[in-house]
This record gives structure tokens, C-alpha cells and sequence, in this order.
């Protein structure tokens, strides 16, 4: 099959509930509900293929690798929220785990007619980006059929760069390209062919434990708490400043001085320990 032939798939099936429009609000609710529910056992089922693609991706990371998101629509604007999501919380360069989305930045917002259909263009804007056999390519397609994601999956993958995805659909185009596909099978959509519903729950919760289990082991957690977060508003300070009064003892203000001196909870603690020693 080629990558832009449309064939009818999970994610396009049709909703096992008829006549929304006649439902209470209740009812519509309760329904979604329920429908949810079948996320979490999606992913469970999963966790295997999630594991293998993460143990790769850090080795390389901690080599200088990066990671890249390729995705179009819901898809793709999962993988920018994603990547633009770590920086702050993580203390880490935005140049570490980028989004890329088909249209580029105007589609996060409207849809751009007919960008997810150029089978090149991913390559196109990985190769702007240098991207190099240390990093790796993650493709997000609920369906698995993007030409976008699977023509950018393809190339990198020809080049021994490490490919990933993350799809809802079995045994389809994006996986077969990606060398470690991951696939969360969550079913028809309360809303037929409404991908934003369970499958965009279930890729941003994939998501989720990529990229928070790979700033753990790349050490940008201590014990439970963000201590590489970025310092950008007040409640980011207060947060800074508990976390130095539990680890240090600290009084309040002398804890929020530290915190503001060194610019980050962990350089505040290091330099602590240091003259304490």
C-alpha cells in the first residue's frame, strides 16, 4: 500500500454510539468517560515497545544525540507542545528535542491544505537541521498513513538514524518505517474519525513518558523534583525556594536568595554542598 492510498482503518471506524445529537449532556459526558478509559489499558499493553525505543534514545542523548517529532495536525502539534514544554521545566535547550509539524509553525493554529501529503518534506527540514546519526526520529500518525511522517521516517531510517513512532492503528505505513514502532490500539473515536479525542490522549501520554523518562536519566530530576526548571514567574521561584528549604534546612529568605543568586534549585544545592564541605 502506498503511504497516501486511504484505506478505511481503527481510527476511521465508526463510533459505536449513534445519534450523539439526541443525547443529554450527561449522557455524551458519562459516554467520553468511558471511552477514556480504554486509553489507559491501550498503553499498558504497549509499555514494551515504549521501553525499547526509550533505552536506545538514551544512549544516545547522552552523546550529544537530539530528538526529533514529525507529525501533521493533532499529531504534529502534540510533538511541538511536547518539545516546547521541556526547556522550562527541565532547564534544557530548546535545540535538544524539536516538533516539527507539516506546514510549519502556521499549522499550529489552521490547517494548511495539503502539507502532510509531501512525502519529502520532512527530510527536507531534518537535513536543515543537520541531523546527524546520534539523533532520532520519532513519527506521530494516528492514523499511520501520513505521507509526511512515513516519507521522513523512511529516509532518516535508510540513513541509520534511529526511528521511532507513535500510532493507532496496527500494522500500518509509519510503523512499518519506524525500527521501533509503538502502537496503542485505543479503538474507534466517540466521534467517528475524531483523532483528537482517545488517540491524542493516548500520544500525549506516550509522550509524557518519553520525554520525562529521559530527563531522569539524563539527570535533570533529583529524588522526585525539577531542580533544573527554569526560574520564569513567582510561583517557579516559591517552588525553587521549598525545594532548597527541604534539601538545605534553609530559612525562607535565605533559601530564596541562594535560588536567585545561582539561577537553578540544583546549581543552588551544589554550591551549597561545595562550601559546606
Amino acid at each position: 500500500m502506498s503511504a497516501n492510498k486511504f484505506t478505511l482503518n481503527i481510527t476511521e471506524s465508526p463510533s459505536q454510539f449513534q445519534n450523539l445529537e439526541n443525547m443529554e449532556v450527561s449522557e455524551l459526558i458519562y459516554s467520553m468517560n468511558q471511552e477514556d478509559a480504554k486509553v489507559h489499558e491501550a498503553i499498558k499493553k504497549a509499555l514494551p515497545q515504549i521501553e525499547q525505543l526509550i533505552v536506545r534514545i538514551v544512549d544516545r542523548m547522552k552523546k550529544g544525540g537530539r530528538v526529533f517529532y514529525l507529525g501533521a495536525g493533532t499529531s504534529g502539534r502534540l510533538g511541538v507542545l511536547d518539545a516546547s514544554e521541556l526547556p522550562p521545566t527541565f532547564g534544557i535547550p530548546d535545540t535538544l528535542v524539536i516538533g516539527l509539524i507539516a506546514g510549519g509553525d502556521v499549522a499550529l493554529r489552521k490547517a494548511v491544505e495539503n502539507a502532510e501529503d509531501d512525502l519529502h518534506m520532512a527530510w527536507n527540514e531534518l537535513k536543515a537541521h543537520k541531523i546527524n546519526k546520534l539523533d532520532t526520529v520519532i513519527g506521530i500518525a494516528a492514523s499511520g498513513s501520513t505521507p509526511y511522517v512515513v516519507g521522513g521516517l523512511q529516509q532518516a531510517r535508510q540513513c541509520d538514524i534511529l526511528t521511532g513512532c507513535i500510532t493507532c492503528n496496527p500494522g500500518s505505513e509509519v510503523a512499518k518505517a519506524a525500527e521501533f514502532p509503538i502502537e496503542a490500539i485505543v479503538g474507534p473515536e466517540f466521534i467517528t474519525g475524531s483523532t483528537r479525542l482517545k488517540a491524542g490522549t493516548a500520544q500525549k501520554m506516550i509522550l509524557n513518558m518519553i520525554t520525562s523518562t529521559l530527563m531522569i536519566k539524563l539527570g535533570k530530576i533529583k529524588g522526585n523534583k525539577m531542580v533544573n526548571m527554569q526560574l520564569t514567574n513567582k510561583k517557579l521561584i516559591q517552588r525553587g525556594t521549598n525545594m532548597l528549604m527541604e534539601e538545605l534546612g534553609l530559612k525562607k529568605e535565605n533559601a530564596q536568595e541562594l535560588l536567585i543568586q545561582y539561577g537553578s534549585v540544583k546549581k543552588a544545592i551544589d554550591s551549597f554542598k561545595r562550601v559546606e564541605k
